[in-house]
């Protein structure tokens, strides 16, 4: 595997939230990123297949759909 390097831009504020992901994951920022980004490529497939991204709340007994662009 050939490994690549990039730069990414965050504001404050998207650093911030990457700092507490990585906290509260016990996970460094690259493991975190990659973990995100097979998030997103198993979401986009799944989307891409028919299947709609749901969230439900057993206790609150909540249901809601989450579109993604």
């Amino acid at each position: 595997m050939i490994k690549r390097t990039m730069t990414l831009n965050l504001t404050d504020r998207e650093m911030q939230v990457l700092d507490e992901l990585c906290a509260k994951k016990g996970l460094n920022k690259t493991a975190l990123m990659r973990q995100a980004l097979r998030l997103y490529q198993a979401v986009d497939t799944r989307l891409e297949q028919g299947d709609k991204l749901v969230f439900e709340n057993d206790e609150k007994k909540e249901r809601s759909q989450l579109v993604v662009l």
